[in-house]
């Protein structure tokens, strides 16, 4: 799939985060591994970060089509947002939440069942 260019974030030295990990942007522009329910998401790690390798930026995609795991079962079309547990996302229900801006990660492209692997089209900030 095609990818916007990624935006580079600081990042804590002594961190380990794995190539495609779900990232949850911390000021002043940081990423971190998301693991909260509706993170402020920086977007998808585009390469593996290794602990203490010296390296404090990190390449993140922001927009684009990844493969990624649900929390409960999402039809195609609806907007996602971070589920609370590492690399997975949940349907974001309209009304039952005020969830906005980067919140949003983007909209599932199939239905994808509780625990299986599905493409989201990643649009931080825009479903």
């Amino acid at each position: 799939e095609k990818l916007d260019n990624p935006l580079d974030f600081t990042c804590a030295n002594a961190t380990a985060i794995a190539k495609g990990a779900l990232l949850k942007m911390t000021t002043p522009r940081t990423a971190i591994i998301s693991s909260g329910a509706n993170d402020q998401i920086a977007g998808i790690a585009a390469r593996e970060k290794i602990v203490s390798d010296g390296r404090t930026q990190i390449a993140v995609y922001r927009r684009g089509v990844f493969n990624m795991y649900a929390s409960g079962a999402i039809s195609a079309g609806q907007p996602v947002c971070s589920a609370g547990v590492s690399n997975m996302v949940k349907y974001l229900a309209t009304g039952t939440t005020s969830l906005s801006g980067a919140q949003v990660i983007g909209h599932a492209l199939q239905d994808i069942s509780d625990a299986a692997s599905g493409q989201i089209y990643v649009c931080v900030g825009g479903a």
